[in-house]
């Protein structure tokens, strides 16, 4: 007998309050009419575990060398984010960072601009801004636009690459 991995995965009609993040990803996919394949439940497994928007660099590299091609990385992510499962973060130098999208409320980040460093918006900040972009979107959609999405990036120099630049740049002849 051959088992289709769409119908017949262990957690493919999974739906219940104790489900795990993977187990809602599945879920979706599932939802969407993907299947829900190996390479497809480690690259979600993998993002998930990052806990933070992430290359698809940096996912083939925890995915492992036996795990699947990078190329398989990049189909997968694209497949996730058409069906909403991912979105699309941000771009360091370049670099698309991509997160799980599981219907909790988009997370904003900032980036510092010297080390890379990712924090995430603080909450008070997040839902102001939150409604900030509803009434925009609401606004677009009201003139028409479908399929209205965004994405908020923010840029700058953290407190603690400021604070180390400014310790190691005492004047000469002068104690710190």
């Amino acid at each position: 007998m051959i088992a289709s991995t769409q119908t017949n995965h262990p957690i493919a009609g999974v739906t219940g309050k104790d489900q795990t993040p993977v187990e809602v990803a599945c879920y979706k996919l599932k939802e969407a009419g993907l299947r829900i394949t190996q390479p497809r439940v480690a690259i979600l497994a993998a993002l998930i575990k990052s806990g933070r928007p992430t290359s698809i660099d940096a996912l083939h590299g925890e995915l492992g060398p036996n795990s699947c091609d990078i190329v398989t990385v990049y189909r997968c992510m694209a497949a996730f984010e058409s069906i909403g499962l991912v979105r699309r973060a941000f771009l360091i130098n370049g670099t698309s960072l991509y997160e799980i999208n599981l219907g909790d409320p988009n997370r904003y980040h900032v980036v510092c601009k010297q080390t890379n460093r990712v924090d995430e918006l603080d909450s008070a900040s997040a839902n102001e801004l939150r409604r900030a972009v509803q009434v925009v979107e609401e606004a677009l959609r009201a003139q028409g636009y479908a399929e209205v999405g965004h994405i908020v990036e923010f840029f700058g120099k953290s407190p603690s690459s400021h604070r180390s630049q400014s310790e190691v740049s005492v004047p000469a002849g002068t104690s710190s």
